[in-house]
């Protein structure tokens, strides 16, 4: 086994796992067995130090794991439909240019529901300071992002994806605790990581107050030109931050304090069942058999 950092995603009736170097896909499919797809990475940050540079290696590797995430869903939407050629594997899988416009549609939704529109709502109220303004404005972005995960969790179609979500926390928990891999050990491990995207996201939203408050408060146009451009800044500094607690889980004053981050993935996780562990399990010893051939010598930080 490597010694690799993992992360991963949950998909369709699957898990995606991550290491550095490789991803791998498990499926349960529709006749109740597991497919397995598995591709490498090759990702930039091994290819010059500039590109780990603290703040700048979380532009990249977030835009790196959105990329896989969006390839990795539609592998498992096919397996999903049964969508397999003749020799098993699945039949089709988004081009380039599909990936980018799936990309770019998510992204503009993201921007103009958590960045643009808190920030024009709030520029519509009577507040004359800075530092109020920038407040208000992250208590309104804050709130839409809880409140788009409260609706989004009553949805019968992502409780099963939410259930994987929780069996990719439990498998990546027992992994580093140094547990035997088997359902009914991981099951006893918590649905919650610091590491994960759920958290991260509140964290660039905290973040985006205390950098917002260094601009003032523009005209209209700059406000919105402000909260897109500065928002691989915001989400480098996220990132750096939710790294450095994946490194110190023992220290309980930083956890303490990125405790809401932790209570906000209760919303995105479900109890899984030992079926959904076991799918959970392949793709994590299949990312761990690729990597273990192949050790990084500087590895790429990833989120669970």
């Amino acid at each position: 086994m490597s010694s690799a950092p993992i992360g991963g995603q949950a998909v369709l009736e699957g898990v995606m796992m991550r290491g550095p170097s490789n991803w791998a896909l498990a499926v349960r499919k529709p006749d109740g067995e597991i497919a397995e797809v598995n591709r490498p990475i090759t990702s930039v940050m091994t290819r010059h130090w500039f590109f780990r540079l603290p703040i700048l290696r979380g532009v990249i590797a977030l835009g790196e794991s959105l990329a896989i995430g969006f390839r990795a869903l539609a592998i498992s939407a096919n397996y999903a439909a049964q969508e397999e050629g003749e020799d098993g594997e699945v039949s089709t899988e988004l081009s380039r240019g599909s990936l980018i416009f799936a990309f770019a549609i998510a992204i503009g939704f993201a921007l103009m529901l958590f960045k643009v529109t808190p920030a024009l709502i709030t520029s519509w109220l009577p507040i004359e300071t800075t530092g109020w303004f920038v407040i208000v404005e992250g208590l309104i972005r804050v709130s839409l992002f809880v409140g788009y995960l409260l609706v989004i969790s009553l949805l019968p179609d992502l409780r099963r994806v939410f259930e994987y979500h929780a069996a990719e926390h439990k498998v990546i928990n027992a992994y580093e605790a140094g547990e035997e891999l088997v359902p009914e050990k991981v099951q006893r491990f918590s649905l919650i990581h610091p590491r994960c995207g759920t958290a991260f996201l509140l964290w660039v939203m905290v973040i985006a107050i205390f950098v917002f408050a260094f601009f003032g408060r523009p005209v209209w146009y700059w406000l919105i030109a402000s909260r897109i451009l500065l928002l691989p800044l915001i989400a480098g500094l996220a990132y750096e931050l939710i790294r450095f607690a994946g490194r110190h889980t023992g220290n309980r004053a930083l956890m303490a304090l990125l405790a809401p981050g932790l209570w906000l993935q209760r919303l995105t996780t479900r109890q899984p069942s030992l079926d959904q562990l076991e799918v959970s399990i392949r793709a994590l010893k299949e990312v761990l058999q690729l990597e273990g051939r192949k050790p990084t010598e500087e590895p790429v930080e990833v989120m669970a």
